[in-house]
């Protein structure tokens, strides 16, 4: 039952929707993410060699309920970057064949579109709370801009359940199955090791959150973005079949009109834009509530960093890793003789050049990754939760003195999901994670593609 309805979700309708959201708001825009790749490449991570704007918050640095738009662009990158940069890359290659990382590429390029605009609409739509944080995200532009409170609620509901599964079970699972592999650590030492690092840090505040994703972020990012590039420049010379591959595969039948050919283009689109979404996370809200905490910034500011997140997430590391395994095993050919699946196919293609330190490289990554996307979760999960009863206190003013119990209760079972994901086995709630994710589309394509005419792309155009 949970099967069909996980493939129900993630069917044709979802697929379809995100790529017309996607195609709407890209031809709306005048194709921004590229005809001005200059600029919000200069204006995001172009304006870092300067360091970041010296403004304030109205509450000062000190408010550790507000962030900086660089940190709150890195912890959306670590809720994006994680398990399914390498896990799901291999995952989409098996199933789907090298075509499936062509379409990856072109459900990036369409998100990236949709990723500013949701951002875009989160902060525009955000409101200030009675402690000077910030309540935004989807559940806001739903409630404010669309005027539909109970679609609000319903997202709401839905993105912090997904942040019991998909953003401390599933990952905090995926780190103990990792450790247990690669070093033979316990279920449940790895249950303590993990537990106790993340809680210290949510419990710290979104100011704590943002700082060690932007430390976590870069060190993990540039470690595996260097040894994939080693093992790249090591098969170099199968680079060029490779890339051949991946376009014959994803836009060419292999025989003509062939049956068996149309199948296979199908898969490799199936397969590139579920993994690419499920990667990036565009169009599901998530970026837009990782955001909306952002001080010294305005809507445009944040999208294009919005946009950069889809770019590096997908773009590069998703690229990377497709990369590294259709070299590493010798094309289409060497997918179908080989016997791993996910994670265990992307440490076998690194093993494969770097001996046993490469299942280490790809250990630590899974590690890295994971942990960012847990503590990011909670981080989104904080974020909805507040804003959700910061919206029911408007119709029923008594919740407000409750909202300080209830977030302490959320972090307790953060906490506990986080323990419990290490020591179970998770069949199940992996796929109702993933169902919940999928879910939360709908209500955002939604919304925007109602308030898409309130999004502006390109002041220069003064496109409204």
């Amino acid at each position: 039952m949970i099967h069909r309805l996980h493939g129900w979700v993630w069917g044709p309708v979802l697929l379809v929707s995100l790529l017309g959201i996607g195609i709407s708001l890209t031809w709306r825009s005048g194709i921004f993410q590229i005809r001005r790749f200059p600029y919000w490449w200069k204006a995001t991570v172009g304006s870092l060699s300067s360091g970041e704007k010296s403004g304030k918050s109205v509450a000062g640095d000190s408010n550790r309920e507000t962030v900086s738009r660089v940190q709150a662009a890195c912890t959306a990158l670590a809720a994006t970057v994680g398990t399914g940069n390498i896990a799901g890359v291999a995952t989409a290659l098996t199933a789907g064949g090298p075509g499936a990382v062509f379409w990856m590429w072109i459900s990036a390029l369409l998100g990236m579109a949709t990723a500013y605009s949701e951002t875009y609409l989160g902060i525009r739509y955000r409101r200030r709370g009675s402690e000077r944080q910030w309540f935004g995200g989807p559940c806001v532009y739903m409630a404010k801009g669309l005027k539909m409170p109970g679609l609000a609620m319903a997202y709401g509901g839905l993105c912090l359940l997904a942040s019991l599964g998909m953003g401390s079970m599933v990952q905090s699972n995926a780190i103990a199955q990792t450790l247990r592999f690669s070093l033979n650590i316990p279920l449940s030492v790895s249950a303590v090791l993990v537990t106790l690092p993340a809680v210290g840090i949510i419990a710290g505040g979104i100011k704590r959150i943002a700082v060690s994703a932007q430390w976590l972020m870069p060190l993990s990012s540039a470690v595996y973005a260097l040894f994939s590039l080693a093992v790249v420049w090591v098969c170099r010379g199968r680079l060029p079949a490779v890339l051949s591959e991946i376009i014959r595969d994803a836009l060419l039948p292999r025989a003509v009109l062939g049956g068996a050919g149309g199948y296979g283009i199908s898969r490799a689109f199936r397969y590139g834009i579920a993994r690419g979404v499920f990667s990036n996370e565009a169009g599901l809200g998530t970026l837009a509530g990782l955001h909306s905490a952002a001080e010294d910034t305005t809507p445009q500011e944040q999208g294009m960093w919005a946009m950069f997140e889809v770019f590096f997430d997908t773009i590069f590391i998703c690229t990377l890793t497709a990369l590294v395994i259709l070299c590493a095993v010798g094309g289409e050919k060497g997918l179908a003789g080989n016997p791993y699946d996910g994670a265990a196919m992307t440490g076998w293609c690194f093993q494969k050049i770097f001996g046993a330190w490469g299942g280490y490289i790809v250990s630590f990554a899974m590690t890295i990754f994971a942990f960012a996307t847990i503590i990011a979760w909670f981080y989104l999960g904080k974020q909805t939760l507040g804003t959700v009863l910061y919206l029911a206190a408007e119709r029923f003013p008594q919740i407000e003195g409750w909202s300080g119990l209830i977030e302490k209760i959320y972090i307790l079972f953060y906490g506990y999901a986080v323990f419990l994901g290490c020591v179970c086995s998770l069949t199940a709630v992996w796929e109702l994670s993933d169902i919940w994710n999928g879910l939360m589309a709908f209500p955002n394509i939604l919304a925007l593609f109602f308030l898409r005419k309130e999004i502006v792309f390109d002041e220069r155009r003064g496109e409204k």
